[in-house]
């Protein structure tokens, strides 16, 4: 593997300890074995939502912890350049380099791969915020990088911005094997999240599925804390 020197050189850590109660944890098994079933072609994946709040980052970070508890090698791709929530919301380490600069070819791809202190789980972070996240995202250097990565990972979880605020998650969706979208309750309208959908389907997306987040159970919200700090920092930036 081409970054095995790089794995020893850079580390990102992960400070934050991440625990889920039975429930949670149950939930992501299950979405895992769901991914696991949807078959052995399909490794990478993009994680995107309709607006923002609706924590389709929780969700995608989530379901890369489960996969590397059974056993997987998996990378996570944090796509959301114009407003990543990842490194403050798990006290992340700071890192030199990203997806933003081996887009802009300003780094190599191997030293944009950091080893985190979980085994098994890799990163790619967003990197410095660039002025066109869009247009890099539809260079040809991000398909080809996919195309290397997945033979040396069992899964890329991507994580991408809400398609319904921008178009990058369609951009990266369409180099992807499929698509799941992450949704709200009561949050939008049913005519909204069909043209998420349909969006992605232009793309020519295979969409696996939708995650639906924040459900009420046993009197627990679950997911509320992460849609409370997702939507403080995400909404304000798309004005929505």
């Amino acid at each position: 593997m081409a970054g095995e020197t790089n794995e020893s050189r850079n580390l990102i850590t992960i400070n934050k300890k991440i625990t889920l109660d039975f429930r949670l944890s149950e939930a992501f098994k299950t979405l895992r074995t769901n991914i696991d079933f949807c078959g052995d072609d399909v490794k990478t994946i993009a994680f995107t939502s309709c607006v923002p709040g609706e924590g389709k980052s929780s969700v995608s970070f989530n379901l890369a912890i489960s996969m590397i508890e059974a056993g997987k090698r998996v990378l996570f791709i944090d796509a959301d350049m114009r407003k990543s929530v990842l490194n403050g919301r798990y006290q992340m380490s700071k890192a030199t380099g990203g997806l933003a600069y081996f887009l802009a070819g300003r780094k190599p791809l191997e030293e944009c791969i950091f080893k985190t202190n979980i085994p098994r789980l890799f990163l790619i972070p967003t990197g410095a915020v660039p002025p066109n996240p869009a247009e890099l995202l539809g260079v040809k250097r991000f398909r080809t990088a996919l195309e290397t990565l997945r033979g040396q990972f069992d899964y890329i979880i991507i994580d991408t911005p809400p398609l319904g605020s921008v178009i990058d998650s369609a951009i990266v969706a369409k180099e992807c094997d499929g698509a799941v979208v992450v949704m709200e309750p009561r949050t939008i309208s049913r005519n909204f999240a069909q043209r998420v959908v349909e969006q992605l389907q232009k793309a020519d997306c295979n969409i696996l599925g939708v995650v639906l987040n924040k459900v009420e159970i046993g009197g627990k919200y679950y997911g509320k804390y992460y849609g409370k700090y997702y939507g403080k920092y995400y909404g304000s930036y798309y004005g929505k």
